[in-house]
This record gives C-alpha cells, structure tokens and sequence, in this order.
C-alpha cells in the first residue's frame, strides 16, 4: 500500500474515532484527533492541533443538531457558553503562534489529565 493511501486510511479512522467520541460524549474528539494526527498521520504538532479544530467544529454542530432533534439541548442554556466560547477561540488562537511546542502539549497534558480525573471521580 502506498504511503498516501495509508496516510488517508489513518485520517478517515482518527476522524472516525474522533466522530465517536464526539457523540458518546457531546465533545472531546480532539482529545482522541490531536495524538492520533500527530502520531499516526505524520502532523506536526501545530497542524495536529489545527486540523483538529477544523475537524471538530463540523463534528460538534452534527452531534449538536442530534442532540437538539432528540430534545436534549437547551438552546438558551447553551448560548452563554457558546459566546464565552468564541472569545476564548479568538484568544486561544491568535495566542496559538505564540506559545511554545512544549507548553502547548503540557497544556493539552493537562487537560486530558484534567478530565480523566472528573471522569473517573
């Protein structure tokens, strides 16, 4: 098998998982896109971060709108968060250049961590 045709198997199956994870869980796809573009597809670390976000922006409206036709998401519950969460993607990104490899994966470190624990606990 050619190495682009493997590449593109690899990218199909991160998404896949990625997509999963979504939708088990509402978000957190990138916590599985990120290692796995990074490892398995040959990304380097800023382009596994920011295709991540590319890919996960369109994977959170789809589970959203699943969630929503289900009648379980209150949209003006989620509004809030979701103006906090623009800023904060505005910030993040235009910081994203600026920041160091290695305090960009400690921070994602961190939140996997992060979350693993409110999971477990």
């Amino acid at each position: 098998m050619s190495e682009k045709k493997s590449k593109t198997i690899w990218y199909a199956l991160a998404g896949g998982a990625a997509g999963v994870v979504n939708g088990f869980f509402g978000g957190g796809g990138g916590q599985v896109l990120v290692p796995l573009l990074a490892g398995k597809c040959g990304l380097d670390q800023r382009k596994a971060f920011a295709t991540s976000v590319a890919v996960i922006a369109p994977l959170c409206a789809l589970s959203a709108g699943i969630y929503w036709f289900r009648g379980q998401l209150d949209l003006a519950l989620a509004l809030p968060y979701l103006a906090g969460g623009l800023v904060g993607g505005l910030v993040g990104g235009k910081l994203f250049q600026k920041i160091s490899m290695v305090w960009l994966r400690r921070g994602f470190a961190l939140l996997i961590l992060y979350g693993g624990v409110r999971a477990f606990l």
